[in-house]
């Protein structure tokens, strides 16, 4: 639908208001546009706050109230963020553990070239177009092809094609990828109403050693540490 004409005409239609249109009520400046503001102007913050302090804005209750709120946030992330700086790093040993328990990861890790396909329907639109990749498999149905049949049942779905490395590819879906043939696609679910469809171009080696992979495997098991202690803390409260 071409959005122009009908905006002429809503904008033409207030015009020919004239006189009789009610004013628009606006209270306050939106948030949002305020903190646009500043943040385009951070080295403004401290002066207007002591213009707002002159005038005892921030005795205004609903100005206590916003400050209040935030010290909460800040010290809730401070006393977070304690919890997990206490966690000891992850030792040498606990490195070459998870280099050697995940090969498709750095030993044997891949650059995958790859076609995908984000579906968004329900179980029964899942169901009838796995029957339908099915029925096809032999006949190398292109990713155009499965596209055209979606927007043909009214299916919304998104086409992206790139290249992604072993380590920006979910872990358990690596395996899956590792035993494609090039030019083979496969369903995967993605769980609710999303449902991904999957075709493998093509893969290159390209290995990690363990040096090389060392402190990236630390860094992300350090990460992991951190992110349990959170959610344990959060769950003890």
């Amino acid at each position: 639908m071409n959005r122009l004409p009908a905006m002429l005409a809503l904008c033409l239609a207030f015009a020919g208001c004239g006189q009789n249109a009610a004013p628009v009520s606006v209270d306050t400046m939106p948030a949002q546009e305020l903190d646009a503001v500043l943040a385009r102007n951070p080295q403004a913050v401290l002066p207007l706050a002591a213009r707002a302090r002159e005038r005892q804005l921030d005795r205004a209750p609903s100005v206590v109230q916003a400050v209040e709120s935030m010290k909460g946030e800040i010290l809730a992330r401070a006393y977070l963020q304690a919890a997990a700086q206490r966690q000891p790093r992850p030792s040498a040993g606990e490195v070459r553990k998870y280099y050697a328990e995940h090969p498709e990861l750095f030993a044997q890790r891949r650059v995958f070239s790859l076609e995908q396909i984000e579906v968004t329907c329900d179980a029964a639109r899942q169901a009838e177009l796995a029957a339908a990749l099915r029925d096809s498999a032999t006949h190398d149905v292109s990713t155009d092809a499965i596209s055209d049949w979606l927007r043909a049942r009214d299916v919304q779905h998104a086409v992206t094609r790139g290249v992604r490395a072993a380590e920006h590819i979910p872990l358990e879906l690596l395996p899956r990828l590792h035993a494609m043939k090039a030019g083979e696609l496969q369903l995967v679910e993605g769980g609710g109403d999303t449902l991904f469809v999957v075709r493998l171009l093509g893969a290159k080696a390209a290995p990690l050693d363990e040096a090389a992979a060392a402190p990236l495997i630390e860094q992300f098991l350090l990460k992991r540490r951190w992110r349990e202690a959170v959610d344990k803390e959060l769950r003890r409260l």
